[in-house]
């Protein structure tokens, strides 16, 4: 279901055919997405100006419980240094923590004017997956995301600047990024919308947007952006 935008759509309606992009990282037991847990999860909102700036807006994260029956991988408890067993971790559980992430960005739609909301992620599809299986899981009836389009910064990145890994992107376009701070996942989504911001205004003031006024299809198909 999405949800019904106002009359009026604002300049990052049009600029993302009634798109919106939210920045999404997800910190995990694994690699699989139905089987391997969801530990952490941030959502970055975006905001753009009327000259057609695009930065960041708001952060929402949450980390998780184990669904029970998740497998943990110890190698992907090294890698992220997430302590499951640290007192002071506030995780919710997945029913919990998927719709009260899932409401903000189902207002950012409304705000902006949009249809529905599309994920941007570095290697966006591994995102996309544990979302999309999360969701399953809890029985959302109103996932704002598109189920199977995204936007992929490791691959704009690639074209953009000529690396793929997101600290060596980051540090070619000028963003600060602390490889202490990495793997948290408000960080890394937060370093995300900042390196796509980066490459969106950048390929502006190249002079590939905005397109001619006749040229921007007002339809809004739901089906892919």
């Amino acid at each position: 279901m999405t949800e019904s935008p106002p009359e009026t759509k604002s300049p990052l309606a049009l600029r993302f055919r009634g798109f919106l992009p939210v920045i999404v990282d997800v910190e995990t037991g694994g690699f699989d997405s139905r089987r391997d847990a969801l530990l952490e999860i941030a959502a970055v909102t975006l905001t753009m100006d009327d000259d057609g700036t695009l930065r960041r807006e708001e952060t929402f994260d949450f980390h998780i419980d184990p669904f029970e029956g998740a497998n943990i991988e110890q190698s992907a408890l090294d890698f992220t240094g997430i302590d499951l067993e640290n007192p002071n971790r506030p995780a919710e559980p997945e029913i919990i923590a998927i719709p009260e992430l899932f409401k903000p960005i189902r207002k950012a739609i409304k705000t902006h004017g949009c249809t529905r909301a599309v994920i941007v992620g570095h290697n966006a599809h591994f995102d996309l997956g544990f979302v999309n299986a999360a969701a399953q899981r809890v029985d959302a009836k109103r996932n704002p995301f598109h189920p199977f389009s995204c936007f992929d910064t490791a691959t704009l990145s690639g074209l953009a600047l000529g690396q793929t890994v997101l600290a060596k992107a980051c540090s070619t376009a000028g963003i600060p990024f602390s490889n202490r701070e990495a793997h948290s996942a408000a960080y890394d989504a937060e370093k995300t919308a900042d390196l796509f911001c980066y490459i969106v205004n950048r390929w502006r003031d190249l002079g590939g947007w905005p397109l001619p006024e006749s040229e921007i299809d007002e339809e809004n198909d739901n089906d892919s952006p």
